[in-house]
Order: structure tokens, then C-alpha cells, then sequence
């Protein structure tokens, strides 16, 4: 138990440096090689998040360089909440990047051989430490921390080995869930780029047009389509870990046919949908047969809004879920499956949007405009949301894709003094360009697989984050003693169903 481990003070075991004040003309959203390393970076519970990074384009202070592996902790915060504040991460591997110590973090540099990184990771994340930054914590809105501070929380120290070991059982759950993480960000791309290969750029139109322009037969424009269609479906089977043949690819139409007639088949349907010329409108050319809509014709638009704060009857022991942007902004993946927040049916009656049904594309209108995320729970929203009920035509991962790919234009209908938010009345009257249906369902049948698959690494990764939250104090206080990490965790998660 701990009481038999000495007790220690981080100050004897480590020394924390502040970063570099790094000027803010040369901070940028574009990318570029040059990565500043900020609180933003910091995941709430500790983690690094790599979603949105912050670029640099100045003098670079070698001092400053941050490398793999590194350990750094957040020193400033500026939710009143302090949500990440003293805070642990590790630096993830950057090949071809270089990533900067901006001053609102600490770098940790460990002294004692006594102290195992992992653990200190780990240590940095519990309860007692918590509670021992936040309540030291200065300034109201911005909240902030120092060396001295966070170096004064004092522990009981286990013995190395079994440091070690612990470090060594959180982290496999952690890295099971940034490899789920990885694989999703792949199925989104996938869900993104065939969008963008029918619906943007119209690739397979374009293939049967230059078929027919050479001097081809309909025939050839035919397989001239199949060939794109089915670059985009050999991708999309592969991210989901399907099983789609290499004939599917370049000129082995023929091997495909032979091999996987059905397969084969829907191709030919899928590229039978898509025309063979474009027409020429007030936007721009579009497929021949395709027509121009609003998308607030082709989805019912709904806002939400928040139960008053102040009535207990609405929110205690409410298990309703309600969402504001904040859980959006916390997604490491494009899809919804748990709110921070509960409301009671009583709650739930203030709200004129009500329940919305799964598969809701939800988008923030502000602070800022264009989280994005598939409801795959009921849900509630709050006035920071349009939310679009996919009840005609168009399907959720039509719409969802769609919004991502006309985020420009959403965004440059905001407006706002204080920040920009962009209206349901000026969000409705978007132009979108409408496919016939069955192509529609074509596109919505293959894609939508990646967002089951996406969905399901999604509640996995929950389980896992919930086995090591549950885990971390028993094992800190020397309560649960890990000898075999694998045994072990293989055994915890079991009844987890992880």
C-alpha cells in the first residue's frame, strides 16, 4: 500500500522550464512545418491533441525546440473552468515537423533516476494533483499556475518497478485508443475524398466525357466511370476493413467481373448514375440532370436552447442527453456519443426542438461556426447549434460531407461584432447542388460503413478511457498491484467490454 512508500515532493524530482514568448504576427492557422505547442494542445484529462495545431513562420529560438516523447505540462488555462490546467501530455512523434515551446507550458525535465516518466505522466492526471493545481490557481478568467506550484504537490513514491508497470498499463489503453483515433481520421478521409470525387469535382462525369471526347463508345464511357467509382471503392473497403479486390482497380475490370460478379455489378449500377455531360448554370457547370436547391429545402433546420441553469428540476438526475458546442469541441472524431451534460423531461419541455433522432447532423452557428458531428445517440441541443434532421432526400452523410466541403461559404455567411455566428434564415438559403436519389443512396450505402466503423472505435475508445480513469487511483494508491500489465488489463477489461 502507499502508506509503506516514502513520501515525496516533485520539487526533489523534477524541474519544470517555461516556454518562449513567441510573438503573435508570425502565429498562423495555415500549415506549415513549424508547430507552437499550446494549451490547445492539451486534451481535457490530460493528452495531447493534434487536431488543431497553431503554426509559425518567425524566428525560431533552438532553446525552444520541443522532441518526441517529450513531457510537458499546460501553465496556463483560459476556461474558468481550468479544464486542462497542470495538465500532462507527451509530445507525439513530428517526423518532418518541428514543434515549439510556446511559454504558456512547462517542459518537465525529470533529475531522479527514482522517477519513472510514464508515471509522472499518469501522476499528473490524478485527482490529488488535480485538486492540488486548480485550488493554488490564480487570475479569474485566465488561469494560470507556476513551476514552484505544481512542483510542490506531494506523494507517496512506489517503488520504480512497479512505477513502471503502472505507467506502463495506462499507456496501453491510451495508445489502443490513439490507434482507433488514427484509423478513424482515415474513414473520414475516405467519407471526404469519395464526396469530393462525385459531388465537387465530379470525377466520374468528367471520365465519361473524356471517354466520348476521344472517340469512345458509351460503352467505354461506362468503363471509363467504373474505373474512378471503383479507385474511390477500393479505398473506402480498405480504410474499413473490407475486402475489396485489387481488380477493382486500374484496367482489371474484367478480373473483377469474372471474380465477384455482384460486386462487379453494383459498379456498373453506381456508374450508370452519373451522366455523360455537364450543363452550364448561374453557378457554375454542373452534371447534366442535377439540380440546384437550398439546403434548408432539403433539411429540416432546428436550433435548440438551454433549460434554465438555475431550476434544479431540469437538470438533476437528468439522463437526457443535451449538448452544447463544447462537446463538439472536445471530439477527437466527427461522430456523438456522449454528452458532458443530462437534462430531465422537465428540462427537455423547454426546449422547442425537442428530442432529435439519431443520424442529426449537428454544426456550430458560434463560438465558433463549424464543429461538426453525426448524433449517434437522441439528443437535445442548445442555441449554439443548427441541427439538420436529414428526413428527405439527402442523407446524414451526404449532408455532413457536404458541410465540411462548403465551410468557406457557410462561414462567410456569419456575421457578428463579438464573434461570428451564422443564422438558421442565413444558413437555409445555401445553394446546394442535388444528385438524382439513387445516387444519393449509392454514396450514403458505401459510406456510411465508415461511420459505423467510426462510431464503433468511438465507444470503444470511451471504454478503454473510462477503464483507465477507473484504474488510475487504485493503482496510484497502491490499492491494485500490477505485476503482468497484459494479464491484467486483458482481465479489467473483460466486464468493460473492451
Amino acid at each position: 500500500m502507499s502508506s509503506n512508500w516514502p513520501l515525496v515532493q516533485l520539487s526533489e524530482l523534477i524541474s519544470i522550464k517555461h516556454g518562449f514568448a513567441f510573438k503573435g504576427e508570425f502565429f498562423s492557422d495555415t500549415s506549415t512545418d513549424t508547430v507552437l505547442v499550446t494549451p490547445g494542445n492539451f486534451a481535457i484529462g490530460g493528452g495531447f491533441k493534434a487536431e488543431k495545431l497553431k503554426f509559425y513562420n518567425g524566428p525560431i529560438p533552438v532553446e525552444y525546440k520541443l522532441e518526441a516523447d517529450d513531457l510537458i505540462v499546460t501553465m496556463t488555462d483560459l476556461s474558468k473552468q481550468a479544464d486542462t490546467l497542470g495538465y500532462s501530455a507527451l509530445v507525439p512523434e513530428h517526423s518532418g515537423r518541428l514543434y515549439l515551446h510556446n511559454q504558456r507550458i512547462g517542459l518537465v525535465d525529470i533529475k531522479s533516476q527514482e522517477l519513472d516518466k510514464l508515471y509522472l505522466y499518469f501522476l499528473m492526471r490524478s485527482r490529488e494533483y488535480r485538486h492540488h493545481v486548480v485550488s493554488s490557481a490564480t487570475g479569474s478568467t485566465v488561469k494560470h499556475t507556476s513551476p514552484s506550484k505544481i512542483t510542490s504537490f506531494q506523494f507517496h513514491l512506489p517503488p520504480l518497478e512497479i512505477q513502471k508497470n503502472i505507467g506502463r498499463s495506462l499507456k496501453h489503453l491510451e495508445d489502443k485508443a490513439a490507434i482507433n483515433h488514427q484509423i478513424n481520421q482515415t474513414l473520414e478521409q475516405m467519407a471526404q475524398a469519395i464526396f469530393k470525387s462525385w459531388f465537387v469535382d465530379f470525377e466520374p462525369v468528367k471520365a465519361k466525357i473524356s471517354a466520348l471526347e476521344a472517340g469512345g463508345s458509351e460503352e467505354d464511357a461506362l468503363l471509363a466511370a467504373m474505373r474512378v467509382i471503383a479507385g474511390d471503392a477500393q479505398g473506402c473497403a480498405n480504410a474499413a476493413g473490407g475486402r475489396m479486390p485489387g481488380a477493382a482497380k486500374g484496367d482489371k475490370l474484367t478480373r473483377l467481373q469474372a471474380e465477384q460478379p455482384e460486386q462487379y455489378a453494383e459498379l456498373r449500377a453506381t456508374a450508370e448514375l452519373f451522366p455523360s455531360a455537364m450543363q452550364e448554370i448561374e453557378l457554375g457547370e454542373i452534371p447534366e440532370g442535377w439540380n440546384v436547391s437550398q439546403i434548408g429545402d432539403e433539411v429540416t433546420v432546428v436550433g435548440g436552447g438551454t433549460p434554465s441553469t438555475k431550476n434544479p428540476d431540469f437538470w438533476e438526475s437528468g439522463e437526457i442527453n443535451w449538448t452544447s458546442p463544447k462537446d463538439l469541441s472536445n471530439l477527437a472524431d466527427k461522430v456523438l456519443v456522449e454528452t458532458e451534460r443530462k437534462v430531465t423531461e422537465a428540462g427537455l419541455a423547454k426546449i422547442s426542438s425537442g428530442l432529435l433522432p439519431v443520424d442529426t447532423v449537428l454544426m456550430s452557428s458560434r463560438a465558433p461556426v463549424g464543429y461538426l458531428a453525426l448524433a449517434k445517440i437522441p439528443v437535445a441541443v442548445n442555441q449554439g447549434y443548427i441541427a439538420m434532421k436529414c428526413e428527405k432526400a439527402l442523407s446524414p452523410e451526404f449532408v455532413i460531407q457536404w458541410c465540411a466541403a462548403h465551410m468557406d461559404e457557410i462561414k462567410s455567411r456569419a456575421s457578428g461584432t463579438t464573434f461570428a455566428e451564422i443564422s438558421k434564415k442565413n444558413f437555409k438559403i445555401i445553394p446546394v447542388v442535388m444528385p438524382s436519389e439513387p445516387l444519393i443512396s449509392a454514396y450514403s450505402k458505401q459510406v456510411s460503413s465508415l461511420y459505423n466503423a467510426i462510431e464503433n472505435n468511438v465507444r470503444e475508445s470511451d471504454s478503454l478511457a473510462s477503464l483507465r480513469d477507473t484504474l488510475l487511483p487504485r493503482l496510484l494508491s497502491g490499492e491494485l498491484s500490477v505485476t503482468n500489465p497484459e494479464t491484467h488489463l486483458a482481465q479489467e477489461a473483460k466486464p468493460a467490454n473492451v
